[in-house]
């Protein structure tokens, strides 16, 4: 969409936006030749589907940041949550690796494989909240006792 002066016939720039903070969208469009301003209003509706689609109005101000789009659409999300730790940052027992002994590796293949991922997601959460650096067989038992999964 573009704006044209009718007095000029030049397109029109943009000039600036404004969020009103109802959910609506104002932005202003210049003529270069006169100065001629028009403004826009989007209702709430135009304005979620703009935003929605990563449009941004008037350009950017800041350079792209990663993961922008998703990062945008979460509600209340966390500006830090997509930061690298330190590469100095002292390990905590919750950031460390948990190592898997082989037996209970091969005790891991015998879940079937569209749920093997988050089975074994669920142990080393456990590993990781009870300071655990080794799941072993004893060690899924123990974790299916705690979490209440003995009949699965």
């Amino acid at each position: 969409m573009k704006f044209l002066c009718i007095d000029c016939d030049e397109q029109m720039g943009f000039g600036e936006r404004q969020l009103p903070g109802d959910g609506t969208l104002a932005a202003v469009f210049r003529c270069p030749a006169c100065g001629r301003e028009v403004a826009m209003l989007t209702n709430p509706m135009e304005t979620q589907v703009v935003s929605s689609l990563g449009i941004k109005i008037g350009g950017r101000t800041v350079p792209e940041q990663p993961l922008e789009l998703v990062r945008s659409s979460l509600d209340g999300g966390r500006d830090e949550a997509f930061a690298e730790p330190p590469v100095d940052s002292v390990t905590s027992p919750e950031t460390s690796p948990v190592e898997w002994a082989e037996t209970a590796t091969r005790r891991l293949e015998a879940v079937p494989s569209f749920v093997r991922g988050m089975v074994k997601r669920i142990y080393t959460d456990y590993a990781k909240e009870h300071g655990i650096h080794e799941i072993t067989p004893e060690i899924m038992d123990q974790a299916r006792t705690d979490l209440g999964l003995e009949g699965m």
